[in-house]
């Protein structure tokens, strides 16, 4: 086929074409390009700026500067605190205490209050609303207990829980001694509740153990037998002990009684000597795994008792000690625990040779108070925990206990002082005393407080706005259930004594 070259004029008009064809395929290819070029740029000159100074001596902009309160202190700070209570500080006038308090201690419905305050050096009466009538108390007979465990048993006591060699062949006896804040695992010394542990106990009974060369099963025995009589008072309600208000008394429990220590509500163990035992059981098997050691299941009583001192002629294999009394009892003015009181109560009675019972433990604390020089003929104990609607006490023998606690004779009592819930901040106290009617004794109140259906009490001890400290106990009985106005009405009139000037 014979090719032959186009003409002139279609060559020009196809060179034209072409040209323009490659001028627009530069122009797309070039303009991605360039849109990159101009996007590196933009970033390029910030980072330029930040980094320039570094190549041409500029110094880079200093810091901030440290706030002087978050720069440690160049010297310590001189020393501050209260400054101490003397019998020079002023005594309120009782005419002007009496019209701070009339005016306050008003029952919200049905009911009324007495109340008496003192001043804690000389006991001079400044204010006394029916302060001799007895009056069901509620947990303000906590503060009869605590005296009565003090003195009986002195602050720094402790109760022992110890495992014994059992009379059978591998029998061990865990023997109750009054410690009922017992903890599950390692003993925790620098706490009350849990101080002595179980795990711990089970750790030493299995090395105990290896040092005498036993082997094979163990059976766990438990040993209660250091309580006597009734473990329930029959002067609480039913529905107090089903609520978990109280429980059946024992000299051995895990968390004052209860299942788990931070749960301070609800249903408790109705044997703790037994719960605490299989807990016992449960660690000692842990422990004596490895040193081929078994454990029956189950735990039975001891036959052979023989409480807080052991099962006669059996071997100690280890014990436990518990916190000391007095940490016990701030605890138990703390939280109001009435199980806890009622274990104080009764080892008061062991400690004073009387059987560790519901009248043993009544009996040793109103022994203690008319040692203490506290009348107590009118009053009336139904326990030592005041759960039972069956107390009376006077708003007077409260205050004078706090007194006797605060500036009484006996230095044993002083233990009692930290276990008093401050106003706002801790206890039985840590919710109270945070609206304005109130707020002058947050910090300042400190108070053991009461509370029943119909009943509400609180009695302390609060230095006044001139220095003086005051001792007072308010007592409301027949009031309305519920009645908000009655607790408030307390809490007014102790930040009143702590407000107060007086003369």
């Amino acid at each position: 086929m014979k090719h032959t070259s186009p003409p002139a004029g279609f060559r020009t008009a196809a060179s034209s074409f072409l040209n323009r064809t490659r001028t627009r395929g530069s122009v797309r290819r070039i303009w991605p390009l360039a849109a990159l070029l101009a996007m590196l740029l933009a970033l390029a000159v910030p980072a330029a700026v930040m980094v320039a100074p570094g190549f041409i001596g500029q110094e880079p902009a200093a810091a901030p500067a440290t706030p002087a309160w978050q720069l440690p202190p160049a010297t310590l700070s001189a020393r501050q605190g209260l400054s101490p209570l003397t019998d020079s500080a002023p005594v309120p006038l009782p005419a002007a205490v009496s019209a701070q308090l009339d005016t306050l201690l008003k029952a919200d419905g049905d009911g009324n209050f007495t109340g008496l305050v003192q001043d804690a050096l000389t006991g001079g009466v400044l204010y006394d609303r029916g302060g001799a009538e007895n009056r069901i108390p509620a947990s303000n007979m906590k503060l009869f207990t605590a005296v009565a465990a003090l003195r009986m048993l002195g602050p720094d006591h402790r109760f022992a829980t110890r495992v014994l060699a059992g009379s059978g062949a591998n029998q061990v006896v865990l023997t109750g001694g009054g410690d009922v804040l017992l903890g599950a695992g390692e003993s925790a010394p620098d706490r009350v509740m849990g101080h002595a542990g179980l795990a711990t106990l089970a750790a030493a009974t299995v090395a105990a153990l290896q040092a005498r060369g036993t082997t094979g099963e163990l059976t766990v025995l438990v040993d209660d037998s250091l309580f006597t009589g009734p473990a329930l008072n029959p002067a609480w309600a039913d529905g107090d002990v089903a609520a978990g208000e109280v429980a059946p008394l024992y000299p051995l429990a895990l968390n004052s009684a209860r299942y788990n220590p931070a749960v301070t509500t609800g249903p408790r163990p109705q044997d703790s000597a037994v719960s605490a035992a299989e807990a016992f059981a449960g660690q000692l098997k842990a422990a004596g795994a490895a040193a081929g050691l078994t454990v029956a299941a189950g735990v039975g009583r001891s036959t052979t008792p023989g409480g807080d001192s052991g099962t006669a002629g059996s071997a100690v294999l280890a014990e436990v000690q518990s916190a000391t009394v007095g940490e016990q009892v701030g605890l138990m003015l703390q939280t109001s625990d009435n199980y806890l009181a009622e274990t104080l109560g009764r080892m008061a009675a062991a400690a004073a040779g009387e059987p560790a019972s519901n009248d043993g433990a009544r009996a040793a604390v109103r022994a203690q108070l008319t040692e203490l020089g506290i009348a107590t003929p009118a009053m009336r104990f139904a326990d030592v925990s005041g759960l039972a609607i069956g107390n009376q006490a006077s708003a007077r023998q409260l205050a004078e206990v706090v007194r006797a606690i605060t500036t009484g004779t006996d230095g044993r009592l002083r233990a009692a002082l930290e276990g008093f819930p401050v106003a706002g901040l801790s206890g039985t106290l840590d919710a109270r005393y945070t609206d304005a009617a109130t707020s002058r004794g947050a910090g300042l109140v400190r108070a053991k407080t009461g509370t029943l259906n119909t009943v509400i009490a609180l009695s302390g001890y609060v230095v006044d706005a001139d220095g003086r400290l005051l001792v007072f106990s308010f007592v409301g009985n027949g009031l309305t259930p519920g009645a908000a106005g009655n607790r408030e009405a307390v809490d007014r009139a102790a930040s009143a004594l702590a407000a107060c000037g007086c003369r």
